[in-house]
């Protein structure tokens, strides 16, 4: 997410300098006018120092004598896709969030972004990629590049579009290059912590050593998948069933080479002649609720192991039908493919 610092402007600036800041802006022209702790007092625009000026106001006044103080903002952690739809709707484009203080924590950029999930993203980039040798001998399997950028990168950078900017990774076979290269994720406006296992925990044993996540749901995925998902639907359609857990999956078909017999008590009750049948596999991305957290045990553990048990134990737990690109590099073919593929499709 893009660096807005540049929008933010004190109460005691003169209009003055405000209408050179705003001019210098190029696009976006609204400024955010904050008291000396950051707390967000109003919006000003250049129409608002029109209005000002309109009203015989000198224009050697400090900005928060022009500035509206009736602006629409996000909480954090009180919003939902909902509110966002509303604020396009209204035509908004520059939103700032405010954590309980009423300081600016970020600016979202309406017209840049495809939505806003209060969603934290936890990726899994601790395995070796032995399938892929070579290839992963010095290189962890995350960082191999597809097009101009490593595997991970696409994901963290479609996740940022969806809004979600605090993404944990956890590592362990050369994570040290992974946490080079992302850093804290201030170079993208987002904010990465990593979980390192000293052993193999399992696709999600490491959930529990995660540092506090600040939404109350969870998206878990696999850093070596090639997918342009549609998260805001998955993220909706795990709202509106009010699950406890959701799977993302990709449609399988099997195809048999010959008819199918049909039989009952000795007898055939019907022929099928070379039958396809539709199955759906796990894409290797959930969505959870935070509580479910806390029913991983200690030690290795995977997701297949929670769906499970929270299937036996009555929770509810859902499937999102993916409908676009989806690709899990396991093997050279597949990061082939990916390498290929990577030019014909929108991520």
């Amino acid at each position: 997410m893009a660096d807005y610092s540049k929008h933010i402007i004190s109460q005691d600036v003169p209009v003055t300098r405000a209408l050179e800041q705003i001019s210098s802006l190029g696009q976006y022209l609204t400024l955010f006018v904050t008291d000396d702790s950051g707390k967000l007092l109003g919006t000003l625009t250049d129409g608002d120092i029109r209005r000002g000026l309109i009203n015989s106001k000198p224009i050697t006044e400090p900005v928060r004598q022009f500035m509206n103080p009736n602006f629409r903002f996000l909480r954090q952690n009180d919003y939902n896709t909902d509110t966002i739809r509303r604020f396009r709707a209204q035509l908004l484009q520059l939103i700032p969030e405010l954590d309980t203080d009423g300081r600016i924590i970020r600016i979202v950029n309406l017209a840049k972004t495809k939505a806003l999930l209060p969603v934290d993203a936890v990726i899994m980039a601790g395995g070796k990629g032995e399938r892929l040798m070579p290839l992963t001998r010095d290189t962890p399997k995350p960082l191999l590049k597809v097009g101009d950028k490593p595997i991970i990168e696409h994901n963290i950078d479609r996740l940022t579009r969806y809004g979600i900017n605090h993404i944990h990774i956890t590592t362990r076979y050369l994570g040290e290059q992974l946490e080079a290269y992302f850093g804290d994720g201030s170079a993208k406006g987002i904010n990465i912590q990593y979980t390192r296992e000293d052993e193999p925990l399992g696709t999600i044993g490491s959930m529990r050593l995660t540092a506090k996540y600040r939404n109350d749901t969870i998206l878990l995925m696999n850093s070596d998948l090639l997918t342009n998902i549609d998260f805001e639907d998955f993220y909706e359609a795990f709202r509106r069933q009010d699950a406890d857990m959701s799977v993302a999956t990709v449609p399988y078909q099997v195809t048999i080479p010959y008819a199918v017999l049909e039989t009952s008590d000795g007898a055939i009750r019907s022929l099928k002649e070379k039958p396809s049948y539709t199955y759906y596999i796990n894409a290797g991305i959930y969505l959870m609720k935070r509580s479910m957290v806390d029913l991983i045990p200690d030690g290795v553990y995977n997701a297949t192991d929670l769906l499970e048990k929270l299937i036996a134990d009555g929770y509810t737990v859902t499937y999102f039908p993916m409908l676009g690109y989806w690709l899990d590099i396991g093997r050279h073919e597949d990061y082939q493919k990916a390498c290929v593929d990577i030019n014909h499709i929108t991520l």
